[in-house]
This record gives C-alpha cells, sequence and structure tokens, in this order.
C-alpha cells in the first residue's frame, strides 16, 4: 500500500514523465503491467487539457527589454525567456526543492569546487538542432570574463573553466568550493541558447518566439517537440506589458486577459466578489529593497544610513501598502523562506529618536534627501514613498519624493539616481542573493556596498560543507547587513495574481517568483 500512495503522488507531479515514473515504479518492485495501467488510467486524469490562448498583462517590462538572457532586468523578460522559451540546466521546482532540468544528474568533487553535469539526450531546440555539451559551454562563456556585462556576472566569475567532457557532459572547475553550485545554474539569466552565433530567439522551451515588441506585446506558440512529457499545455501565449494596475485590472474583468501581476491590494477584497476572478496568492523571499548609493554623501556615512532605517513605518507600509500579504523586513535579505535565516536579530521598528541619535552622529540637525520612486518597482511603491516622507518628517529629514516614469525606469533610474525604490524577487539560497547583490564588484550590488568582513565571511561559507558552520557565517552575514548595509528593507511581500476561474491550476504553486515560479505557462492550463 505505501509503494502504491507513492506511485500516485508521482503521477499527480505534473513534471514527471512516463519513463522516470516507469523507472521509479521498477525500483519500488511493482510489476511492469501495473505501473502501466496506472499510467494509463490515473496519469491522463492529471494531465492537463490542451489548447487555448492564453492572454497575460505582466508588469516589469519596457521599450528597452532585449531577448538576451545575459540582460535581463525584470519579470517580464523573465516569463518570457526563461518561463517560455528556454530552460537552465536546473530548475526549482513548485515545492521548492531542486530538480534537474537539461541537466538529469550532477555530481560535485570532494571539496565542491568541481561539479559535473549530465545532459538529457534527445533534447532539441527549436531550430531542430539537438542540444549538446557546447550549447552549455558558449551559454555560460557568454556570461563569463572581465569585460561580461551579463547580471549573471555575480555568479559566473566563481568558473574558472567550463569543459565537454564528452558530447553529453560538461564539468565546471570553479576557483573555490561551492556547495550550492547546481542552485546558482538555475539562475533566470543562465537559460541556455544554442552554440554558434548568439541566437537569441531560440531555446529548448515549450514555447517558440512568434513576435516580440519590446515594452508592448510577445506572441509565443507552443513548441510540439518540447522535451517535457506533461508541461506547455496551451497552443498560443500572448503576453502584454500593461504599467498601469487600473488598466491591468480592467482588462482581467471585460476578459480582454486571463490573468494579471500584482492587483491594486486595495482592489484585492473587490475582485474576490467578482464570480469569474480568483486570486492567487504565493509567499517567498521577495522583498521591497530601498537601496542608497553608498559611494556619495550622504549616504556614504552608515550613520545616515541608519536614520533612514529608523524613519521608515514598516508595520504600516504592511497595513497600508500590502494589505496585510507580507512579512516584516528587517535589514536584511534573507527572507522566511530562507534555511539560514537568523531570527534572533532584533526587529527594527519605526523610532524618530534614534534617527535622530543618528544624525547627530553624523553631524546633521537635519536630513535632505530626494527618494526616486515608479511604481513599476513594487506594487504601491508611490503611495510607500508618501507615507516615507510623513515619518521621516518626524526625525528631522525632509525627503522630497520624485515619482519617475514606469517605462524605462531600471535602466534609467536604478542604479543611476543615489536612493530609489526597488526589489528583489526569491533567491533560494543565502550565497545567491549574498553573491549577486551585496558581494565587493557584483553587478547587481545596487547600493555599491563595500564590506571586507562580508565579502571574507561569504566566500568561506561558500565553500563550507557544514551545515551548522555554514548557519553561523550566514547569521553573521545577516548581522552585518543589517547594521551597516546600503538598503532599507522594510517587507517581504507576496506575491499576488488575479486571473479567470477558466484557468486550471496544479495542486502547488511556486512562490519563488510570481506566475509559479514564472513557470505558469509550462505547468497552467485551461479548464
Amino acid at each position: 500500500m505505501p509503494k502504491m500512495k507513492e506511485l500516485e503522488h508521482l503521477i499527480a507531479k505534473t513534471e514527471i514523465g512516463r519513463r522516470d515514473f516507469m523507472g521509479r515504479a521498477a525500483a519500488l518492485g511493482v510489476s511492469t503491467a501495473l505501473a502501466t495501467s496506472m499510467w494509463s488510467t490515473s496519469a491522463k486524469a492529471a494531465m492537463g487539457k490542451r489548447g487555448g490562448k492564453l492572454r497575460q498583462a505582466l508588469t516589469g517590462g519596457g521599450t528597452g527589454d532585449v531577448l538576451d538572457p545575459a540582460q535581463t532586468l525584470d519579470s517580464y523578460m523573465q516569463n518570457i525567456s526563461f518561463g517560455q522559451l528556454r530552460n537552465c540546466l536546473t530548475e526549482i521546482g513548485a515545492d521548492g526543492q531542486l530538480g534537474g532540468e537539461l541537466a538529469e544528474s550532477w555530481e560535485a568533487s570532494a571539496k565542491a569546487d568541481s561539479w559535473t553535469f549530465k545532459l538529457r539526450k534527445g533534447v532539441e531546440f527549436h531550430n531542430g538542432k539537438s542540444l549538446e555539451a557546447q550549447d552549455i559551454i558558449e551559454t555560460f562563456h557568454h556570461h563569463m570574463g572581465e569585460d561580461s556585462k551579463s547580471a549573471a556576472a555575480g555568479i559566473t566569475k566563481a568558473i574558472k573553466e567550463v569543459k565537454a567532457d564528452d558530447k553529453h557532459t560538461v564539468t565546471f572547475n570553479l576557483d573555490g568550493g561551492s556547495a550550492d553550485f547546481p542552485f546558482l545554474v538555475s539562475d533566470y539569466h543562465l537559460c541556455v541558447f544554442p552554440a554558434g552565433g548568439k541566437d537569441f530567439t531560440q531555446g529548448t522551451g515549450g514555447y517558440s518566439l512568434v513576435n516580440f515588441e519590446p515594452g508592448v506585446r510577445t506572441l509565443t506558440k507552443r513548441n510540439p517537440n518540447y522535451w517535457k512529457e506533461n508541461a506547455a499545455y496551451f497552443d498560443e501565449v500572448e503576453s502584454l506589458f500593461i504599467a498601469d494596475v487600473n488598466a491591468r485590472t480592467n482588462a482581467l474583468k471585460t476578459d480582454q486577459v486571463d490573468v494579471i501581476a500584482s492587483p491594486d491590494a486595495k482592489t484585492v477584497n473587490l475582485l474576490k466578489r467578482d464570480p469569474n476572478v480568483q486570486i492567487l496568492k504565493t509567499d517567498g523571499n521577495k522583498q521591497i529593497c530601498l537601496p542608497m548609493d553608498t559611494r556619495v554623501a550622504p549616504y556614504d556615512n552608515n550613520d545616515v544610513r541608519l536614520a533612514l532605517k529608523y524613519a521608515i513605518d514598516r508595520e504600516q507600509w504592511l497595513k497600508t501598502i500590502l494589505n496585510g500579504n507580507g512579512a516584516l523586513g528587517n535589514d536584511h535579505p534573507i527572507g522566511p523562506a530562507n534555511v539560514y535565516r537568523n531570527t534572533g536579530l532584533a526587529q527594527r521598528q519605526y523610532d524618530p529618536d534614534k534617527a535622530k541619535f543618528h544624525l547627530k552622529k553624523a553631524g546633521m540637525s537635519n536630513l535632505k534627501v530626494k527618494f526616486q520612486v515608479a511604481d513599476t518597482a513594487y506594487g504601491g511603491a508611490v503611495d510607500s514613498g508618501a507615507l516615507y516622507r510623513e515619518t521621516a518628517s518626524k526625525c528631522g529629514i525632509d525627503m522630497e519624493i520624485v515619482r519617475e516614469p514606469n517605462d524605462g525606469y531600471w535602466s534609467n533610474v536604478w542604479m543611476k539616481k543615489p536612493f530609489v525604490a526597488s526589489y528583489w524577487g526569491g533567491r533560494p539560497t543565502e550565497d545567491w542573493i549574498f553573491s549577486q547583490v551585496y558581494s565587493s564588484g557584483a553587478d547587481w550590488n545596487e547600493s555599491f556596498w563595500e564590506h571586507e568582513k562580508f565579502n571574507k565571511i561569504l566566500i568561506e561559507a561558500r565553500a563550507e560543507l557544514n551545515a551548522d558552520k555554514r548557519r553561523g557565517m550566514y547569521y553573521e552575514m545577516q548581522e552585518i547587513v543589517h547594521n551597516e548595509g546600503g538598503s532599507v528593507i522594510p517587507l517581504f511581500s507576496s506575491y499576488m495574481h488575479a486571473l479567470s476561474t477558466k484557468i486550471q491550476l496544479p495542486d502547488q504553486v511556486a512562490g519563488n517568483w510570481e506566475f509559479d515560479g514564472e513557470k505558469n505557462a509550462e505547468r497552467w492550463w485551461f479548464k
């Protein structure tokens, strides 16, 4: 009986194929005849229904968007490039666990400074080319090197060499141990394109490209040769960039789209009353961030940064901006879904006296700053700026809120202006978010923060295979960022979606990114 239950559970997992299921059944001692019968009856019932055109209204796009995965900046292109067109070596499943995607297995050297991946056979790109090791090598070389402009350079800089052992085996030699390396290669920038010319229109994903209008619309169609047996159910996917939340909501209510990102938190309860709308909420490590450029005055002074951290009313933001759909942040990026979160750190609260104390330590009786915001940074960003200005004024801080255009915000404002609104989605490991956003020289170190001790511990923790020792290291790093980092991190935000009741969701929906880990085109279907 336990064996049967285990097999039934496997069938219910949309990512398992017939071959894997039959192999698992044999390992459990179940006869081939019985396993075949179970697959043919139960698996077909568990499969989604094929057909139809999914119409989705996304945020986080812009006219500067490109198909090069190294230059993906926000959620719109993440959904297109990573969720529809391409695959990575590994992927984070809906249950938050790491699994193989283009790699079927991997193993590490004793010191975890070398990792070997076995590739799946029979995988094809949209143009019919078979996946081989050289495709992996050229994909990773695209992100590597001194002159790399890739947003994944913070991950790939640890790679000394990528080599092919044979057509379907790739080995990565690193400059030090990395216990999390198989997680890191699931990064959405590292999705694989074919060797021989950097054709970014091509991939191995469930959908192939039909039309791409940056900042406006993308159309894809189902890949009939997709290697995943039970995935990518829609015939077509139309993805629209609609920055205005009211326009997105109206499009859903008038049946112009089937699903929208980030409905207004204030109207979610009203949407719930619509019999044609369902609300999907997922929790992960998405965080609201307010980075300060620590290279320039006054943000180069840590007491000024601490004053701004004490000048924000996090409870008010949680209630007003997120309508309670989230959790308090504590000025470090390790969230409630991470393994090594330091829950022993005292929660920073709104405290005008402490804010004034730190201003005085910085030699100031008052402070005047500009805070640049746009709602594409996170839902309610402009409203949150008004709340921040109000509470900061009681701390001796005169904060001017500058509303920036949504289009071009990530290329013209973020990491260009000294104090801005930002967000980060859920990285599943501590090393990943620390390496990509907080380490010295990382391309996405949005506060340009430098801390010698932090960087030293980061390298040591990456190579440490003892879980207890790693925990202690990550706890210390969180404390350093909490006390000295260059970003105010007031909240962890739930991902909110509104969608037509015509859409069928799987039993488990991922929370590492919005839209089911940005894999909704692959994992959802029409009823």
